[in-house]
């Protein structure tokens, strides 16, 4: 048995309710002996104002992996390929649009300049001992990324 319908503008329609799916880029970078983090400032709700890892929702198109490359290009403008998965989280409650399931990927990097485009409003290397307060539960995502990364508080 099929659980889903075509409809007439050529979209399926499903019988169970289907989840959507970010991935979220996680850089740091050491500088005269401290540790950074890039954040991205969200410029649209949910959490607008709020600092963020740079993410977004998967094209149809695209692993998880390549999603957070391309969000992190677009929100950004840094180029980076080859970063470590650091988790998976599907709280059922972390994101207030609805049923959303990211995966975040970690790299240690050389701190490259970042300018805020797409829907980042800004864009800033933060110490990691002088954070903003994060939006969604990037605040667990970045307990798990310095994990993957060996990095101490």
């Amino acid at each position: 048995m099929k659980d889903y319908k075509l409809t007439e503008d050529g979209l399926y329609a499903y019988q169970y309710p289907r989840a959507s799916v970010t991935a979220d880029a996680v850089l740091f970078a050491e500088c005269e002996g401290q540790m950074y983090v890039l954040l991205i400032q969200r410029g649209n709700d949910p959490y607008k104002g709020y600092w963020a890892f740079p993410g977004g929702f998967l094209n149809m198109d695209e692993t998880v992996a390549r999603c957070a490359e391309r969000e992190l290009e677009e929100e950004t403008g840094i180029v980076l390929t080859g970063m470590q998965l650091a988790g998976v989280y599907s709280d059922v409650e972390r994101d207030p649009r609805g049923r959303v399931i990211t995966a975040a990927y970690t790299a240690m990097t050389t701190m490259p300049e970042a300018t805020a485009a797409d829907d980042a409003a800004a864009a800033k290397w933060w110490p990691l001992n002088d954070l903003p307060p994060l939006a969604f539960d990037h605040e667990t995502i970045l307990r798990d990324a310095k994990r993957v990364m060996n990095i101490k508080d």
